[in-house]
């Protein structure tokens, strides 16, 4: 993509609304608009961050046998009621009438809709398991929003939902999505800790938060030290395995680790102090087994191996791709900017010219742009004529990985400058080593 084609509006001023880093950052790099309070329009370089996240988690889902499918964002009030949450759920639930005076409602959530879809066509155990997800816009109307889209009122929601014949499958389901949210945020570059969490408003008894360590983290949270050098499964782990995926969700859990809503103060003190880890931390995850809780009165029976009618044990599973578009910030960046982890950076290679119509510079870069392009790499090429000093600072702030920079005094010697953005190491390199570099 060439920059004097895009459409990347860079703020040079701090905006005053901006309370955290990452809210401050996406504003200035030109990811984000806000629209109303708590409302944002993604930008292009948001958007392609975004779609890459989404990209990783619809992997990792279907990976564990996720089956995704899309729901509408407006339900019917008459499945809240049936299942008792209409009332119950508050004011951060829309509730909109249409032209025939119908009470409707912008979903915060799908549980209601995903039993409805299951109980019309699934009759029988032999069709179990089943996990459904699905990645959609939401709206909760938040009393305060803030933080930009760490605490947004519309944000994009992925939320899978499991539906096993009894308690042991259930667990077995609930295990798989445990390890593939491990492995979808260790992708995205981030260390996620599962913590004891409470089930809220979903219900339930067995829930877990995936938590990363950030100074800027809305909680405080507290765990064992061994959670930041566990190894995590990788892509070959076979979710088919009960006992494995069992041994490995005990393995994660047998440490201690809790939000400070759930915090034992004597389990944690029971820690060795040097082993003893608090510090701030963002949800970008979390998980519920809630058993029959809509399944029972909404009434989303199976007919089981003994002929016997019973209600499915259901399980739910949110990442927030938006909000963990800012969690990522939060966690990688510094003075000058973003430091994108490469597997969702908008662009992988920045390519800035620094003298725009010389015909040297001009034509060592469109060959190195035709080189990386069609090696796979997604390069924005600055063409512009702006400063070398304003190209780096726009380089730096948006956060790419890798910055090939060319000018005329490198190009007389025969060499380009070439930069990781995340140590900020610089080599001076031939063109064709750097391009041996970058596609490797």
């Amino acid at each position: 993509m060439r920059l004097s084609r895009y459409f990347l509006p860079i703020l040079r001023e701090t905006p005053k609304e901006a309370e955290i880093v990452s809210h401050r950052l996406m504003l200035r790099a030109g990811m984000l608009r806000q629209e109303s309070a708590g409302i944002y329009a993604w930008l292009p370089l948001g958007k392609r961050v975004l779609d890459k996240v989404c990209a990783i988690v619809r992997e990792e889902q279907n990976r564990a046998g996720a089956i995704e499918l899309l729901m509408p964002t407006i339900q019917g009030a008459d499945l809240w009621r049936e299942s008792g949450r209409y009332d119950d759920y508050g004011k951060e639930m829309l509730r909109i009438r249409d032209r025939h005076e119908r009470d409707m409602l912008f979903g915060p959530t799908n549980e209601e809709m995903v039993t409805e879809i299951f109980r019309a066509y699934v009759r029988s155990y032999r069709d179990l398991p089943l996990n459904l997800y699905h990645i959609q816009w939401k709206f909760r109307d938040e009393v305060r929003p803030r933080f930009g889209v760490m605490r947004s009122r519309e944000f994009l929601m992925k939320d899978a939902y499991s539906f096993d014949l009894d308690a042991d499958s259930a667990r077995h389901a609930y295990n798989r999505m445990f390890v593939a949210y491990l492995r979808t945020f260790e992708r995205m570059g981030l260390r996620a800790i599962p913590m004891v969490a409470d089930t809220g408003p979903i219900g339930g008894k067995l829930s877990h938060e995936f938590i990363i360590l950030a100074s800027t983290g809305e909680s405080e949270v507290f765990c064992h030290q061994d959670f930041l050098t566990k190894p995590i499964p990788d892509e070959d782990v076979d979710f088919e395995d009960r006992a494995g995926l069992q041994s490995l969700v005990d393995d994660w859990t047998s440490s201690y680790a809790a939000t400070s809503e759930m915090h034992d103060e004597a389990a944690f003190g029971a820690i060795p102090a040097e082993q003893q880890l608090s510090a701030r931390g963002i949800e970008v995850g979390h998980i519920f087994y809630f058993g029959t809780k809509y399944s029972a009165p909404m009434r989303a029976n199976v007919t089981g191996p003994d002929g016997q009618d019973a209600p499915v044990h259901m399980g739910s599973y949110g990442i927030g791709p938006s909000r963990l578009v800012a969690a990522i910030i939060e966690a990688g960046h510094d003075d000058n900017g973003i430091v994108w982890p490469d597997a969702v950076a908008p662009f992988s290679v920045g390519l800035a010219n620094l003298k725009a119509g010389d015909s040297a510079v001009d034509t060592a870069c469109e060959d190195l742009y035709a080189k990386l392009n069609a090696a796979g790499k997604d390069v924005l090429y600055d063409d512009t004529d702006e400063r070398p000093g304003s190209k780096f600072a726009t380089m730096d702030l948006i956060g790419l990985p890798w910055q090939l920079v060319v000018g005329p005094k490198g190009l007389a010697s025969g060499t380009v400058e070439l930069k990781r953005r995340a140590t900020g190491e610089r080599e001076t390199l031939s063109a064709e080593s750097a391009l041996a570099r970058l596609t490797q």
